[in-house]
């Protein structure tokens, strides 16, 4: 599809987009959901994370240059060759870091952030400042969200269940929790229970007698759940974790206010992103691309993507 180049606005960039992560989000925009705040009607073009290299920057920018390699998140439009955003919503690019990584980070990363703050387990959004980068070279820091109301710190020592452990925003969350001093159950394929060790989970299989398999390994019980299988998976939560507050979805939304358990808030931020790409540099945190396409694919990649199988991120490559 042919479409007219966007022009970055006041506050905004253009960036010429070298990778787009594929995730759920994008498959239910194709299929005719319109996000909220996305004006109605087509064409809709999918894909709300990105990485490439800003080619124009509107009025009022301030600390984010032309020719900055960054990666950044919308809501829609990034499967394409240019994505206007809010200059708000790119941080730095490692030169180290592939295209591939950094168009598939930005959402798995932050979402499973986000989720662990909810549940309680890490230091906390209102925390972000203290590790977030400082030396961006291209851009300066912006403002992060506070801690939801009534959260507490980090509590160490937790046992945190995680249902679909081995997928984007998975094996972040394990990475996570574990850096964090939480012990980690994660739920998986059992093909995909040495990588799961590796990021210093404890591997569970699905299946039938999953209740029993979790208190065999957790005989002192689960401190907190993050769902990301829905199904069974929600359902053997409910049964192991006493507080529901500690109960996180991100599957079952239509169930989630009736069994009084949580979603993931719309917190991302370039600060997050930032801090998040700083552990990367750090060796602490890893993402795998378990397979790239180029756009003129991405078909294939939702195909795939719905199949709902498989280990780590597809992204989609621009040329």
């Amino acid at each position: 599809m042919e479409l007219e180049t966007p022009e970055a606005g006041a506050g905004q960039v253009r960036v010429r987009v070298r990778a787009a992560g594929v995730q759920p989000y994008d498959c239910a925009v194709r299929a005719g959901w319109t996000p909220p705040g996305v004006a109605p009607g087509l064409p809709k073009i999918p894909g709300n994370e990105f990485a490439g290299v800003v080619d124009q920057v509107g009025s009022g920018v301030e600390g984010v240059f032309f020719g900055a390699e960054v990666l950044g998140f919308g809501q829609v439009q990034a499967y394409a060759e240019y994505v206007v955003v809010p200059a708000t919503h790119v941080t730095a690019k490692p030169a180290g870091m592939p295209w591939e990584v950094a168009g598939g980070f930005t959402a798995g990363a932050q979402t499973a952030h986000i989720a662990l703050n909810e549940l309680r387990i890490g230091p906390g959004a209102g925390s972000i400042r203290s590790w977030a980068r400082s030396d961006q070279p291209g851009l300066i820091q912006q403002p992060g969200p506070e801690r939801p109301k009534g959260a507490s710190q980090q509590r160490p020592g937790d046992t945190l269940l995680i249902h679909g452990a081995a997928g984007s925003v998975g094996t972040v969350a394990v990475q996570l929790a574990v850096l964090w001093g939480a012990r980690v159950i994660g739920t998986a394929r059992e093909d995909n229970h040495d990588y799961l060790r590796s990021l210093g989970a404890t591997p569970v299989a699905y299946g039938e007698g999953l209740l029993d398999r979790v208190r065999a390994v957790a005989p002192d019980g689960v401190d907190a759940a993050l769902d990301g299988a829905g199904g069974d998976a929600l359902d053997v939560s409910l049964e192991l974790v006493k507080d529901r507050d500690r109960i996180l979805t991100l599957v079952e939304h239509d169930k989630a206010a009736d069994l009084g358990v949580r979603l993931t808030p719309p917190l991302r931020s370039a600060e997050r992103l930032a801090a998040l790409v700083d552990l990367y540099e750090k060796g602490d945190l890893r993402i795998h691309v378990r397979r790239t396409f180029p756009l003129e694919r991405a078909a294939d990649a939702h195909r795939e993507m719905e199949t709902g199988h498989g280990r780590g991120k597809l992204v989609v490559l621009i040329d």
